[in-house]
């Protein structure tokens, strides 16, 4: 018997079938990583929050604010961000520890990059490894910009090298007949800003720098050290280290009235975390370079990101003192952060994250000075391209003229 074909049952039927093939193809266009679902991006993160650097905490809790504040605003596109955050003590060993649970036992999407060269460090080739995005982590040791060995690794951050390089040619400006007295932290960090350091005076560095000491991260005081340093009659000292050591040296050259140019490494450079504990009038004429606004310096503060920053502490971190930059850096990280997965859209693969993370294109981050770009390729990672310079002036940081372009901005 013949089958009778009923047109408007075909009609039907052709419907049915075109959006059972739509609904396919909308189901197709969503991509998913490890640790996202269509309700939630899972993101896992390290920070010392005990330890010889347990200070910079607050730059994890920063980080875990901000995606609290916007999973409080709807999330993104559609989705909460859960992100793990860990303590890594400032420990190496610990730091690649607690990031391998985060990834083979937490199963997150991404790294939500974390601050430190050293913690870094440890955990870069295991990331880069396990094809695991670390997006904008906080350190500017070089090794960091990598694409061609380590794509996975994406920093956020200015080098030390480009740092130390500008004070090395305003030192040569300033005082062209310097007698130069260095004392770094025994790693990346200092090291970095000991080689930008030299790299910028050229061939006058090996006369210029008289003296070069260096320290380890658990050694309790650096005071003795300051003494040294003074009595080989140098009359400007670079300082590269971290908040705690910076303060001890601030307040004793003080104390014996040591009274050099004082150029300080930007890591160390909080009001707050450094200059308070050692003393204002004795951090007066402190110079630093800087690409971050300060959020209680008088000149930016009717600015818009400036008011955001102030009502976003205010609300998700209450008990953090404002003058503690450290939550600055962690700001912009999960600023960044969040922008690069609200351009992935549904394709939340890590590979399409990586992509998103590496074509910014003059990008407006909060809280960074105007006049400084922010960009990067997938062939040089370098985000920031300018820095200021600045010096202390007993309440803030008066600018030392405009930006000065590094990296691929230079001429």
């Amino acid at each position: 018997m013949p089958v009778k074909l009923d047109r408007r049952g075909l009609l039907l039927g052709a419907g049915t079938a075109a959006l059972y093939g739509l609904g396919q193809r909308t189901a197709m266009a969503k991509s998913y990583g490890p640790g996202v679902t269509d309700t939630e991006i899972k993101l896992g993160t390290t920070s010392p929050y005990s330890g010889p650097a347990s200070g910079f905490g607050v730059y994890g809790l920063a980080q875990s604010a901000y995606f609290e504040m916007v999973n409080a605003g709807g999330g993104i596109n559609g989705r909460k961000i859960n992100l793990i955050s860990l303590d890594n003590a400032y420990n190496p060993p610990k730091a690649l520890e607690q990031t391998r649970r985060l990834v083979e036992s937490d199963n997150v999407f991404a790294i939500a990059g974390f601050l430190g060269t050293a913690p870094n460090t440890s955990v870069q080739k295991y990331l880069n490894a396990k094809a695991v995005p670390s997006l904008f982590l906080t350190s500017g040791a070089e090794r960091f910009n990598d694409p061609a060995n380590f794509p996975w690794i994406v920093p956020f951050y200015p080098t030390y090298v480009d740092q130390s390089e500008i004070y090395a040619k305003y030192i040569l400006q300033s005082r062209p007949n310097a007698k130069i007295a260095v004392q770094f932290i025994n790693d990346d960090l200092g090291r970095d800003f000991v080689r930008g350091l030299k790299k910028g005076l050229g061939a006058a560095a090996s006369t210029m720098i008289i003296k070069e000491i260096s320290h380890e991260l658990t050694e309790p005081t650096i005071e003795h050290q300051i003494v040294e340093l003074r009595a080989t009659g140098a009359d400007v000292f670079c300082q590269f280290t971290t908040a705690k050591f910076a303060a001890q040296g601030i307040r004793k050259a003080g104390e014996i009235g040591w009274k050099p140019m004082y150029v300080l490494a930007s890591v160390a450079s909080s009001i707050g975390a450094t200059l308070v504990p050692a003393g204002l009038d004795n951090s007066k004429g402190v110079i630093t370079c800087r690409w971050e606004k300060i959020p209680t310096d008088p000149i930016t503060a009717a600015d818009r990101d400036v008011k955001d920053y102030r009502a976003f502490l205010d609300r998700y971190m209450p008990r953090h003192n404002v003058e503690d930059n450290t939550t600055v850096p962690g700001y912009i990280n999960a600023h960044m952060i969040t922008q690069v997965l609200r351009r992935c859209g549904d394709d939340l693969t890590r590979e399409n994250l990586l992509k998103q993370a590496t074509h910014l294109q003059r990008e407006t981050p909060p809280m960074v000075i105007d006049g400084i770009p922010v960009y990067n390729s997938p062939t040089d990672y370098l985000a920031y391209h300018a820095l200021q310079l600045a010096r202390f002036n007993g309440t803030g940081w008066s600018p030392l003229g405009p930006p000065i372009a590094i990296g691929s901005g230079k001429s």
